[in-house]
């Protein structure tokens, strides 16, 4: 069984190298409008098309047009599963179907994904809203279920934009929600960890610090849609004002010298060195590009260039 997967994980990075190699490596577009309180495009544009010919994962929808994926290539449980990163990320995709088209079909499907996040959160006094994985993440040694930055940043941008669209103060309600996990530590149940650079948001959420770059700037993402609309938030101010720091003074040590890593975990049942994919890479290049035009900060383009 054990050469079985380790055949099936090289075939699967096969294919995505593949994959990286021959797809347009700009598969995100920065957005013009960064800063305008009414919510438009996502910062990076994304299609459906996109979403079904040139990303990484392999996109199959219930009977509700919600997108599921299949698991993990290292997860032994081989199944569909709803995954909230990929519901988001698809939902974002549909959403600039409906800004281009403006039809009552694409409104319909948005606004079911954006329901899906009302119906599929996991409440809580003290941590607010959440929205789990259900599936373990070998990688990581995490074990289901388990909450993410990206995801809560998901959350963020579908609900505020289906606020908008429909008025309906529910989803305005579930995005504030979805702040307070990025105000508790891992061990207490949040998405932050504690590290020597400042506060970080965690894609993934393990014993130990992980820090996927790509994930904490989604992360960032989705706090600063929440501050387009709502610019005196003191919590989400906080959060914001803290990533960004922290980024600001981590930022060198994802420098390889002629690459970008893809996370700095420095666990034992980890890559001591874990370099990112090209489409990864790419995917950096631009989201600094973005953490430039977002906060002035020089270090984003410095890095970016």
């Amino acid at each position: 069984m054990r050469i079985q997967a380790k055949a099936e994980k090289t075939v699967f990075m096969l294919k995505k190298l593949y994959k990286d190699v021959t797809r347009n490596r700009q598969i995100y577009v920065l957005a013009d409008d960064l800063h305008s309180v009414e919510l438009g495009d996502y910062y990076f544009i994304m299609t459906e098309e996109q979403m079904r010919s040139g990303h990484s994962q392999d996109f199959h929808f219930d009977e509700k047009g919600i997108p599921i994926i299949p698991t993990y290539i290292d997860v032994e449980e081989r199944r569909l599963i709803y995954y909230p990163i990929s519901i988001g990320q698809y939902g974002l995709a549909v959403w600039h179907s409906y800004l281009r088209e403006k039809s009552k079909e694409n409104k319909r499907r948005f606004l079911a994904i954006a329901d899906w996040f009302v119906s599929n959160c996991v409440e809580d006094d003290r941590l607010g809203a959440s929205w789990l994985t259900y599936v373990d993440k070998p990688a990581y040694q995490i074990k289901k279920p388990w909450k993410s930055a990206f995801s809560q940043a998901r959350a963020i941008n579908i609900c505020l934009r289906a606020f908008q669209l429909t008025g309906n103060r529910e989803y305005e309600k579930y995005a504030k929600l979805a702040l307070k996990p990025f105000l508790y530590t891992v061990e207490d149940g949040g998405v932050a960890q504690n590290i020597p650079e400042g506060v970080f948001y965690e894609e993934y959420p393990s014993h130990a610090p992980v820090l996927v770059l790509n994930g904490m700037i989604f992360a960032l993402c989705g706090i600063n849609d929440f501050l387009r609309l709502y610019p005196l938030h003191e919590m989400a101010t906080k959060i914001m004002n803290q990533g960004v720091r922290t980024l600001v003074n981590l930022l060198p040590k994802y420098d390889i010298g002629y690459w970008s890593k893809y996370s700095l975990c420095e666990e034992d049942f980890h890559p001591r060195i874990d370099p990112s994919t090209i489409g990864y890479h790419h995917l950096h290049i631009i989201q600094l590009e973005l953490m430039h035009r977002l906060t002035s900060e020089d270090i984003f383009k410095e890095y970016s260039e």
